[in-house]
């Protein structure tokens, strides 16, 4: 695993993509923005070094921009089409006070033993910095995106259009698939999967009672208001009631539980017009934080309750959090194994924790089973869509004609995961690939072991050693298959 980490670290420096450092949604500049969620703030020390770090955004920032202009002089940036609207994502963090700064929030909440003398001092000083230098980098960034980097950017979508774009996009798909295959090939695994999945979609479809065609019923789920909330508190209180569902099931599915807590908030809105529509965000152990489920309030009338269950449980429970939490508390592992996240890994095992809320009771309502059909949908279509904007040639409107078609997802979300498809190679394959891997495994492993096999161990056998390979996942859990069948053997009752 360190091996493949380091090879893939070296790979992306020999290819230069250090000069694209941001996507469609979101880059250097946002992560950054979560750095107050992060840095602990419990102490004097820790406030004066989180201050310190805020000094070196200017460097930073700097840093980033020299890279971003000698990709704009090679030819390599970002699709100019994904970069409409970009600019809320930087002036939201040019602030005229700067206590309204997301980063002055952990100076906002220092705990109540420290002195009053020394909380006076770091706000002080946070002020400070916040005005003299962190505002003035992101405004410094704002023009550039605005002046130099937009105009100067590529008006080509593909990976391949790149400079040395074949083997780049080669490269993206072994590092999120964490397999050995080819574009050609996953594309075609696409296409047969959107077909199997038609097939179930229509069932469900009929399930409902409606008598018309798909594209009408895709049409109908797209302008009926009973599918969309009045308001987002509506959203945010069906989001936390199926979290909340979910965790009292949790102990059916699975032996071992995280200790960490996670709750459920809006995207923040500096993020929200260009986000996906949910995401989880993980907090430190030992931290003052919890895990977040984000569900984006943003255009409500884009934002569908048919597929919140889906959502909920990839983003929560039993999906990112429980998955990622675990992963944090595991022992014995060295620290890039603990912090390490796999796409492949993470993002199938969160399309597999949608599929289980079949066994939890969920999606007894036939447009919700249907909602959880077009998410599997979805990320089966991103194998066809990725591989054919960025291999096959395909335009930015191919690609959004094909996620129309196939999927129950609005218009502006077609839209917002198209561009992230295009700013993101290779990312999107993982899901599917993932989930297909996983569920492959959980069959054999049934088929082999027949009464012996126990769900909740599965899981445990799965997530017993945090985010890993595919093939290494797929090691250890043909290993914990034999070690099941070596104890019942022996007449043994399995631990």
């Amino acid at each position: 695993m360190l091996e493949r980490r380091l090879r893939g670290q070296l790979e992306s420096i020999e290819g230069g993509e250090e000069r694209i450092p941001i996507l469609a949604d979101e880059g250097f500049h946002t992560s950054l923005a979560q750095l107050p969620s992060y840095t602990p703030h419990q102490t004097v020390a820790e406030g004066e070094r989180y201050v310190a770090r805020l000094r070196q955004v200017p460097r930073y920032v700097a840093e980033n921009v020299a890279n971003m202009r000698r990709g704009t002089a090679e030819g390599f940036t970002m699709p100019r089409v994904v970069l409409e609207g970009y600019e809320t994502s930087i002036v939201s963090h040019v602030v005229a006070n700067p206590d309204s700064s997301v980063f002055f929030r952990p100076l906002a909440d220092l705990p109540e033993s420290m002195p009053a003398a020394e909380k006076e001092r770091l706000r002080a000083l946070a002020r400070q910095v916040i005005r003299d230098s962190v505002v003035p980098a992101y405004r410094a960034f704002g023009r550039f995106m605005t002046d130099e980097y937009i105009p100067r950017a590529r008006t080509t979508v593909g990976a391949r259009d790149l400079p040395g774009g074949e083997e780049y996009y080669r490269r993206q798909v072994r590092r999120y698939t964490t397999l050995d295959l080819t574009p050609d090939s996953v594309h075609a695994l696409g296409l047969a999967e959107v077909a199997r999945i038609s097939r179930e979609m229509d069932a469900a479809m009929r399930r409902t009672g409606f008598t018309g065609t798909y594209a009408e019923f895709l049409a109908m789920l797209r302008a009926d208001p009973r599918f969309y909330p009045k308001s987002g508190e509506e959203l945010m209180m069906r989001a936390s009631f199926i979290a909340k569902k979910m965790d009292g099931r949790l102990p059916s599915l699975f032996k071992t539980l995280p200790r960490q807590p996670y709750g459920v908030d809006p995207v923040p809105a500096h993020l929200a017009p260009k986000y996906t529509t949910g995401r989880y965000f993980g907090a430190p152990l030992g931290g003052t934080e919890a895990g977040k489920y984000w569900v984006n309030l943003y255009d409500l009338p884009s934002r569908k309750l048919y597929t919140l269950e889906a959502l909920t449980l990839h983003e929560a429970v039993p999906g990112h959090h429980l998955q990622v939490a675990l992963a944090k508390e595991l022992t014995g592992l060295p620290e890039f194994r603990r912090h390490e996240y796999i796409s492949a890994f993470g993002e199938g095992w969160g399309l597999y924790a949608e599929r289980l809320g079949l066994e939890a009771g969920f999606y007894t309502d036939p447009y919700s089973d249907f909602g959880r059909l077009t998410y599997e949908m979805w990320r089966a279509c991103r194998l066809v869509v990725d591989t054919g904007l960025h291999w096959k040639g395909w335009t930015r409107d191919q690609a959004m004609t094909y996620m129309a078609e196939h999927t129950a997802l609005p218009l502006h979300e077609v839209r917002t995961e198209t561009d992230r498809y295009i700013s993101w190679p290779g990312q999107a394959l993982a899901y599917k690939l993932g989930e297909l891997t996983i569920r492959r495994l959980r069959a054999d492993a049934e088929r082999e072991l027949g009464p012996r096999f126990d769900v909740r161990e599965f899981h445990d056998a799965v997530l017993r050693n945090g985010a890993v390979p595919l093939p290494v996942l797929e090691d250890e859990v043909r290993e914990w298959v034999r070690g099941v069948r070596a104890t019942a053997a022996r007449g043994l009752t399995p631990p």
